[in-house]
């Protein structure tokens, strides 16, 4: 991989990472359109970490709280009432499945999952998701003619059950073109979560998984035709890109609504079939010399 290369996966991996379009099947298919090697999933784990180092600093004085409040709760009981407390306890338990399912479908994840016909499925698929949890959300919130708007919940009334269905669908996004928030937003969408606290969980469960997955890839990093500078090239570059779109992404769902994000998901989705069934695209593009 060249320092290039390296510099358009990062601020690819940064631009993406947040936004409900998947990151890892970018990553995927800014390779295969260039004309490059897949860089493969340990690459797409590591740079990640650079992303989710984003979230630790933006989220800092939330992480710090809850870390702190889940700590003391351990040997104080009149804390584990709290409610830092408890998100503590909620992002572990959310964490469960991705951590479970990650090790066993490890091998398809870096195979079979990577197939950019399947890539185009699951953006289109995930693409409809989003854009009817979307609606459901602000039929909610404006109401209607013969309908009273609805409150929806809040991170204060998150248990263990919805923190697990959090979680698998956190979890799916092991899939390329799922898109990690995009699924847990969706999913907290369809629970009833109001957007802002949908994302803002979406985010802090991310952060184990994330980090654990970085870690767990570091033994491949420098393998086949990635090396380490450009890998860490590229995590520098997504950490700074990763954090400005953070920034800007928590204003937006406060007021806007997500279906720009699907029309292009659907669009991105039909164009890559049609490349692919054109022979444009061969569906393992890349694959072979990765």
């Amino acid at each position: 991989m060249s320092w290039f290369e390296s510099f358009v996966l990062g601020l690819v991996q940064g631009l993406t990472e947040f936004l409900p379009i998947s990151s890892s099947a970018h990553l995927r298919l800014t390779a295969a359109f260039a004309g490059w090697h897949d860089p493969g999933a340990a690459f797409t784990a590591i740079t990640q970490i650079g992303t989710e180092a984003a979230v630790l600093i933006y989220f800092r004085k939330d992480i710090v709280r809850i870390v702190s409040a889940w700590f003391r709760s351990l040997t104080d009981r009149s804390m584990r009432g709290d409610h830092d407390a408890q998100m503590g306890w909620l992002v572990i338990v959310g964490s469960i499945p991705i951590g479970v399912l990650g090790v066993t479908f490890k091998d398809q994840i870096e195979g079979p999952f990577r197939d950019l016909r399947l890539i185009a499925t699951t953006l289109i698929v995930m693409g409809v998701v989003l854009g009817i949890a979307d609606r459901l959300a602000a039929r909610d919130e404006v109401g209607g003619k013969h309908r009273a708007a609805k409150e929806r919940k809040t991170l204060k009334e998150l248990g263990v059950k919805d923190g697990l269905i959090f979680g698998f669908c956190q979890a799916m996004a092991l899939i390329p073109g799922v898109s990690r928030s995009g699924a847990t937003i969706s999913g907290g969408l369809l629970m009833g979560y109001t957007r802002e606290a949908a994302a803002r969980y979406s985010f802090l469960l991310a952060i184990p998984a994330v980090l654990a997955s970085g870690v767990f890839e570091l033994k491949d990093a420098g393998e086949g035709h990635v090396s380490w500078g450009p890998t860490i090239f590229a995590t520098v570059i997504a950490f700074g890109v990763g954090y400005a779109v953070i920034a800007w992404f928590m204003k937006f769902i406060t007021t806007k609504s997500f279906m720009p994000f699907v029309i292009y998901r659907v669009l991105l989705g039909m164009l890559l079939f049609a490349l692919v069934a054109a022979g444009v695209l061969s569906p393992h593009a890349g694959e072979s010399a990765g």
